[in-house]
């Protein structure tokens, strides 16, 4: 198959897409379709140079918990309560400094919409 090898053509890519999308009907997807062809070849393309040019680092609980706080308007007291633990404890997680336990984890899962691969650090 083919790689993108330049910056140049990784933009190109990204403006077919752009210009593809539109044209691609969710209702009547059509895997025969020349223009889903290409979007699709065109994605698997882009994935891999951003995998290679622009990874992303795994999310970490310090980082999920910090944005549900901004997201969810909450402040570590107020993630506390609704965590239902003490605001030190709160504190040591959010700084890292402590894990939380499975019943914590469970519920940090539950309340703040966060996968288990992220609260366990797998």
């Amino acid at each position: 198959m083919a790689q993108i090898k330049t910056e140049k053509a990784y933009r190109a890519a990204l403006h077919r897409i752009d210009e593809l999308l539109p044209l691609v009907d969710d209702e009547h997807y059509n895997q025969e379709d020349p223009n889903v062809m290409e979007l699709d070849l065109l994605s698997d393309l882009v994935e891999e140079y951003e995998d290679i040019h622009y990874p992303m680092e795994k999310p970490t609980l310090t980082g999920m918990l910090q944005l549900r706080m901004y997201e969810m308007g909450l402040n570590q007291k107020s993630m506390a309560e609704l965590l239902g633990i003490s605001g030190p404890r709160m504190s040591e997680i959010i700084n890292g400094k402590a894990e939380p336990t499975y019943s914590l984890a469970r519920t940090m899962c539950q309340k703040l919409n966060i996968t288990p691969t992220v609260v366990l650090g797998l």
